[in-house]
């Protein structure tokens, strides 16, 4: 186990490079493997140990996956061949569950287990299953895993509850296979559900409509490797976005698309900051304290509950009261380590009740899931002395070069190697 040592109080100045998404990498790295002709190189890959479990959940099932000297992901799936996936690999995230819809189409059988994950509340998996058994498939839950087969799946109408991103790419790729036509009800929006879609097209599969809350499929009987560029990451970019904004900084953010986090930087605006809009990257310039704002999280176009926690950290040292309504996931449990350092929020149900504090300070406190850690790391960086976070392996699952990034902009920040247990 690692912690990182934070010592705040320093504004936030530079540029800073932001990388390819996760969520869309792990999704476009098992759709790769459903080639049979080819290989599929990938770039902009972030280098998360969430992209290490998939990248040998994929390579335990038969297919070959390596970097070359450029950091250029290549994804050989001709030789899957094991329908079983790993428990102790599937257990680590839920997007290891994107394993189902692979194997499926690919050898119409898929034995999977039930996926761990970040602790943010239930998450089951019953649309992937409902969608799986819709389009034909024998689906039971025995012994914690999921077994399904099906001689080749069947186009079918299927509406999807929630707009579930991670259900709607496992059908995507389901389907990409299946005989006949799929058609995805309330699909979700996100920008890596479209990313998946364009890449699937480029193998040759025929997805349309992605990006809209109907997505139609139309299966095909093979799919060849191409080359393909992932998107940057919004959730990085609007982290680092708040990391500025709580420190006063003066940062710019490269490789970023505006429109991915339009309303965050909205958001960030009412705040007080000042956002310029680049073709490729924004440029934020924050005051000595923001102003309150009231967010509810909302599926895409709306504000990203994976910004929820960054956001609230923010607001903990406004200058008034900000309202964080939490509609999609139970994400609060972060808020008793906020209160550690200072924070004065009162939780009721989903919503989040923010006073803002003059000053956070410095405190020992636990990481509960990745986009928590990243929040706790941005209150860090405006307390006042010395903050240690533990659990900062989680941290790593979902961002590439974290510490780096931030030193670089003048954070000061250290990562040690525990010799003893936490103090929790």
């Amino acid at each position: 186990m690692s912690r990182l040592i934070i010592e705040g109080g320093r504004p936030l100045q530079g540029t800073v490079e932001i990388s390819g998404a996760k969520n869309s990498a792990l999704a476009i790295i098992v759709a790769a493997a459903l080639a049979t002709e080819g290989e599929s190189v990938l770039e902009n890959i972030p280098h998360g140990s969430d992209i290490t479990t998939i990248c040998q959940i994929l390579q335990d099932l038969g297919a070959k996956i390596w970097f070359d000297e450029e950091q250029r992901l290549h994804v050989q799936g001709q030789n899957l061949h094991k329908h079983q996936a790993s428990y102790d690999l599937v257990r680590k995230m839920r997007a290891s569950f994107y394993s189902a819809g692979l194997l499926l189409a690919r050898l119409g059988k898929a034995e999977v287990p039930l996926p761990g994950g970040c602790a943010i509340g239930s998450r089951p998996v019953d649309y992937h299953i409902k969608g799986f058994t819709q389009m034909g498939a024998e689906v039971v839950i025995e012994h914690g895993y999921m077994k399904a087969e099906a001689k080749r799946l069947q186009g079918a109408q299927i509406y999807i509850n929630r707009a579930s991103v991670g259900t709607t790419i496992n059908l995507m790729i389901a389907a990409s296979l299946a005989e006949g036509i799929t058609v995805l009800e309330n699909a979700a929006k996100e920008p890596e559900v479209v990313d998946v879609a364009i890449f699937l097209n480029g193998m040759g599969a025929k997805v349309r409509g992605a990006g809209t809350d109907a997505i139609r499929i139309e299966g095909v009987e093979r799919l060849r490797g191409i080359e393909y560029s992932i998107i940057p990451d919004r959730i990085e970019a609007g982290t680092f976005m708040f990391a500025a904004a709580i420190t006063g900084g003066t940062v710019t953010l490269k490789s970023v698309v505006a429109e991915h986090v339009r309303v965050p930087i909205v958001k960030l605006e009412e705040a007080g900051v000042i956002v310029t809009r680049g073709n490729n990257d924004l440029h934020l310039q924050a005051p000595s304290r923001l102003k309150p704002v009231d967010v509810e999280t909302m599926p895409y176009p709306g504000f990203p509950t994976d910004l929820q926690q960054p956001l609230v950290a923010a607001m903990c040292i406004a200058d008034g009261t900000s309202v964080v309504r939490e509609t999609i996931f139970d994400r609060f449990r972060y808020i008793d380590e906020l209160r550690r350092m200072g924070a004065d929020i009162k939780t009721e149900g989903g919503t989040a009740i923010i006073r803002g504090v003059p000053q956070l300070t410095g405190a020992p406190v636990e990481i509960t899931d990745l986009r928590a850690g990243a929040a706790l790391a941005i209150a860090a960086l405006a307390a006042e002395g010395r903050t240690e976070l533990y659990g900062v392996e989680i941290l790593d699952r979902g961002y590439e070069y974290f510490e780096d990034k931030l030193k670089k902009l003048g954070a000061q920040i250290t990562r040690e190697k525990l010799e003893n247990a936490p103090p929790f």
